[in-house]
């Protein structure tokens, strides 16, 4: 008679970084593992943030206990030095793990012999869509993104008609038109202002346009490989620059979003920009982790310069912490389904193309 094979132990992790309130794996979806036989352990805690209690884990079939013992292990964060060394060889650590600004923890996690799959490393393939981290969180963030930016504006963001008059609506601009500059859009027009997009890629043009928004066309174009941005040549960088200073001072909120793997976000909004536009304008830069797409941004803070405020939050889908998780966690649920074969067994096939993009480290048998 067969052994019975030992379930795989999943590990959900308390988030310890500063302002992080988000979890990787929601009890709905512990339901969806422990029906496959599978043994969640989470961390008392771990699900506070998003307002999950240890009781709705339990419920949902999952232990309390020690996660980083388990054979994977789920996080939202990059874990620190001294919870590296609570991971087991031969396990596979999911999640952000920021592998091109970490790589002596990434070096630490290769001799550990530990399997590392970085969840912002998934290719953007019709396959791995479901499991697109960065564009659930990218979401979240433009959503707020213009929430913020609605906020802090000491204007209106609809038309509004009263006894006193018509106030006419707010214009916004959004600079960057990829998942978290589209929601931005469409947030922005649900709250009644008038939108305007621009991008360097002239192909998402009819994106803006689907969610009721202009587009800005500045006549530079940087179309790059896998629905990136290539970086601006010199003499395009001013040409940009030159024509968005003239548009960015009709605009009473400005959005940034744009981003290129790798590199320093670009400078779209200048000092000179800033100051040409209204007293009381908002400029919300989301590239804050990246240098920052306005030129007088302080990644992390909210400045006043010119009279115009400057926000750039640097984890802004922590803030929609609930369904910021709800996301997160069927992603990896997702990505979990590559990692277990038929029999709920791990199987880490590194040929598949999903996981070959994810997998920042390699154990020493590979290696060979």
């Amino acid at each position: 008679m067969a052994d019975t094979p030992t379930p795989v132990r999943i590990g959900v992790v308390a988030e310890r970084a500063p302002g992080e309130r988000r979890v990787a794996l929601v009890p709905t979806h512990v339901k969806r593992l422990t029906g496959r036989g599978l043994r969640v352990i989470c961390e008392p805690g771990a699900g506070s943030g998003a307002w999950h209690s240890d009781e709705d884990y339990r419920d949902a079939g999952a232990e309390l206990g020690d996660p980083w013992s388990a054979d994977v292990v789920l996080t939202v964060t990059p874990p620190d030095a001294s919870e590296l060394r609570r991971l087991s060889p031969g396990s596979v650590l999911v999640g952000f793990l920021s592998p091109a600004t970490r790589s002596e923890e990434i070096a630490a996690l290769r001799r550990a012999g530990v399997h590392a799959l970085a969840v912002e490393a998934v290719p953007r393939i019709s396959r791995a869509q479901s499991m697109d981290a960065l564009s659930s969180q990218a979401s979240v963030a433009g959503y707020r993104a213009a929430l913020l930016a609605a906020a802090r504006l000491p204007r209106f963001f609809p038309m509004l008609t009263t006894a006193a008059g018509t106030i006419a609506p707010a214009s916004v601009l959004v600079l960057g038109a990829g998942v978290a500059g589209l929601q931005a859009l469409a947030t922005a027009k649900r709250l009644g202002a008038r939108t305007t997009g621009y991008d360097v890629r002239p192909e998402v043009a009819d994106q803006v346009r689907s969610v009721g928004a202009a587009w800005l066309d500045l006549g530079v174009t940087a179309e790059g490989e896998g629905g990136y941005a290539r970086e601006l040549t010199t003499d395009e960088r001013a040409r940009q620059q030159h024509r968005l200073t003239e548009a960015i001072s009709g605009f009473d909120a400005v959005i940034t979003t744009a981003q290129v793997p790798g590199r320093r976000a670009p400078i779209l909004v200048t000092a000179e920009a800033v100051r040409g536009m209204r007293p009381g304008s908002v400029v919300v830069d989301l590239a804050g982790e990246s240098g920052g797409n306005c030129e007088l941004t302080v990644p992390g803070e909210e400045t006043v310069v010119h009279d115009v405020t400057i926000c750039s939050p640097l984890n802004l889908p922590s803030e929609g912490a609930v369904h910021a998780s709800e996301l997160y966690s069927r992603n990896l649920v997702e990505l979990l389904g590559l990692l277990l074969d038929e029999e709920g067994r791990l199987s880490l096939d590194t040929g598949d193309e999903i996981l070959a993009g994810a997998c920042v480290t390699a154990t020493d048998e590979e290696a060979h």
